[in-house]
């Protein structure tokens, strides 16, 4: 007889009467037969039940050693170190690569150690001369010792800020508003930097800064206009004492060199009044025993001498005649044309005078080179 036929509901693994409900059988009724029969197995076959109950436990505490084991399997990235912590305490600090550590035992905390942070700051601060300015600044920064930037502090990243915008109000209470907002930005800039590392330091949070940098730093609203021109007459100032320096670059050299050039103009003149002097001395020397050997001739020649000098520059001609009627031929086109060749006349000097014959009382030539001209025939003549 089939299970499912009217009456035979006696075999029916389902219980289902007469074959009227038909559909899965109950969950719990089928766990409940089958630890049910483990159990009557246990009591009835003796040491072959408690075999098969031993069995199923070690799969089961294998099963659960195994997945401890797996779970235990961690990776730390190339950017990063990881500090282990067994049962909450410091244990040790890995390196990146594959690790594996025991599960509820020892935890592993990741710290990247490369990358660059940041931390800003900004706000409304009072400068030293009772101004309000607005500040923003950037902080970056980089983690050297995992273990302290986990440790040292609670929350290191609060704290970095709190240190930071202390140090920024800090500098910036100490400092005039006009070296905060022009030329002192890199100076407060600098400022910044060496206060905020006299504040972590005592708290060795394993932090290096890298940089620090002036985001913004301007007045508030209500001035900013006047500020604004305030800063454009800065500029125009510096500008000028730009424009200045080069004009004064440009006009300095040129002055040396016309310095320069006056020195050398003025030790040449003193040069050549000094030789000029010193030869006419030396003519006076060499003359003054001719003229007291020939007084007369010499006062004539010296007389003679000037007035050729003196004329030889002068454009008109002078004539003496002594009352005679004959003609005289005058070349005025040669000599005009000589004169003009010679415009710049050499002055003849005295001493070449000392050449020309000089006569005693009694006519006769006291020196042995001839001369000829106007000159020589006055002297053979004895005036």
């Amino acid at each position: 007889m089939a299970w499912n036929e009217p009456g035979g509901n006696k075999n029916d693994p389902w219980k289902n009467r007469g074959g009227r409900e038909q559909g899965p059988p109950d969950l719990d009724d089928v766990f409940k037969n089958l630890f049910g029969k483990f159990g009557k197995s246990g009591g009835n076959g003796g040491g072959s039940g408690k075999s098969l109950g031993g069995i199923g436990a070690g799969i089961l505490a294998g099963l659960l050693i195994a997945i401890w084991i797996i779970s235990g399997f961690y990776t730390i990235r190339e950017a990063e170190q990881g500090v282990v912590l067994r049962f909450g305490e410091y244990h040790k600090q890995v390196e990146p690569g594959l690790r594996w550590a025991p599960t509820f035992i020892d935890s592993v905390i990741p710290v990247d150690v490369q990358s660059i942070r940041d931390q800003s700051s900004s706000g409304s601060m009072l400068t030293e001369d009772e101004n309000v300015v607005s500040v923003q600044m950037e902080m970056q920064f980089r983690v050297v010792d995992p273990v302290r930037w986990t440790f040292a502090v609670e929350d290191p990243d609060r704290s970095l800020s709190q240190s930071l915008d202390s140090a920024i109000r800090y500098v910036v209470g100490h400092s005039r508003m006009d070296d905060v907002l022009t030329d002192g930005r890199e100076l407060t800039r600098q400022r910044v930097w060496e206060e905020l590392q006299g504040i972590i330091e005592p708290y060795n949070m394993g932090v290096s800064i890298i940089d620090m940098n002036f985001r913004d730093a301007r007045p508030p609203e209500q001035v900013k206009d006047a500020f604004d021109d305030a800063i454009a007459a800065q500029e125009d100032e510096q500008r000028f004492i730009r424009e200045a320096e080069a004009y004064a670059r440009e006009i300095e050299p040129r002055a040396r060199g016309q310095v320069n050039r006056m020195n050398e103009e003025a030790q040449a003149y003193k040069e050549r009044v000094t030789l000029e002097a010193q030869g006419e001395v030396a003519r006076f020397e060499e003359l003054l025993p001719q003229f007291e050997r020939a007084p007369v001739v010499t006062r004539e020649r010296i007389y003679l001498e000037t007035m050729e000098e003196v004329l030889s520059n002068s454009s008109k001609i002078l004539v003496d005649s002594k009352g005679g009627n004959n003609m005289m031929y005058l070349p005025l086109d040669k000599i005009m044309d000589r004169q003009r060749e010679n415009a710049k006349p050499t002055s003849r000097s005295t001493l070449e005078g000392l050449q020309m014959p000089v006569t005693n009382e009694g006519g006769r030539n006291l020196n042995s080179t001839p001369t000829s001209g106007l000159r020589g025939e006055s002297f053979r003549e004895g005036r």
